[in-house]
């Protein structure tokens, strides 16, 4: 009897644990997704090491789609639900291909995009869009920090203060948030801290069980969980959210920051 009663208990526990594990599809997007994350690393760092420890441009805005900045950026192009800009780029891989990064990636683009995100290049309708990744906006070779008094990272020799192991490069971004391959955060609030400062400019993914996978310059690789639910607003095929929204005292945007710059001394 007593047999027996252990039995179904570890029975209720397989039962409730297999209850409990995300949809197979679920797990295979996130895994997929990692990957991809893993490959795009390693690109990064590999163009580092052939530029003498200069990371891949940053651009964003129109720079991002000037196709003559092709040797200025990792990524150009800027994603809407209009069919991108410059025309096409929704869908065009000659966009992630001419970058800088294009190179070492390989014949296969698809590195560049979340198997979890569905979005259609005219909102609702028309072909998968081709990106969904984008870059911490204060790593690589650009003109200034988002944020006034952080540190714009321009060579891997520079990743001290905040070493290579807690500094994010790459992440799923939103749908409805992305549009050039820049990430733009805020880091007012982090110092001096502040959290009733908090804001969210750019709106992190939410794929993976309202989370997001993130990789870092050391080349490891994470999942995180959202926490906030203003993180993870609810999702309206062909329509942008609103950007740039006050998040205050939201734990995301602390985790996030920590991993995103340092204030300049």
């Amino acid at each position: 009897m007593e047999l027996v009663v252990v039995l179904a208990a570890l029975a209720l526990v397989v039962a409730l644990r297999l209850a409990a594990a995300p949809d197979p599809k679920i797990r295979t997007a996130r895994v997929t997704c990692l990957n991809n994350l893993r490959q795009l690393t390693i690109a990064w760092l590999n163009y580092a090491a052939d530029a003498d420890g200069r990371m891949p441009g940053n651009l964003d805005g129109e720079d991002a789609q000037n196709i003559a900045n092709s040797n200025k950026t990792w990524c150009l192009g800027w994603l809407d639900f209009q069919g991108g800009a410059p025309a096409g780029a929704n869908t065009n891989l000659d966009f992630l291909r001419m970058a800088q990064l294009g190179r070492y990636i390989g014949p296969d683009l698809r590195v560049f995009k979340c198997p979890a995100d569905l979005s259609l290049s005219n909102g609702t309708n028309g072909a998968r869009r081709v990106r969904s990744v984008s870059m911490n906006c204060y790593m690589g070779q650009r003109s200034a920090p988002f944020t006034a008094g952080f540190q714009q990272f321009l060579k891997m020799s520079e990743l001290v203060r905040l070493p290579p192991s807690q500094a994010f490069v790459f992440m799923d971004e939103r749908e409805d948030s992305i549009d050039d391959a820049w990430f733009a955060f805020d880091m007012t609030g982090y110092a001096p801290a502040n959290p009733r400062a908090f804001v969210l400019v750019d709106f992190p993914g939410d794929y993976h069980e309202r989370g997001a996978n993130l990789s870092f310059a050391d080349g490891h690789l994470e999942t995180w969980k959202w926490r906030d639910p203003r993180t993870t607003p609810p999702h309206v095929p062909g329509q942008n959210l609103s950007l740039g929204i006050g998040v205050p005292f939201s734990p995301d945007v602390q985790r996030l920051q920590a991993a995103t710059s340092r204030k300049v001394d």
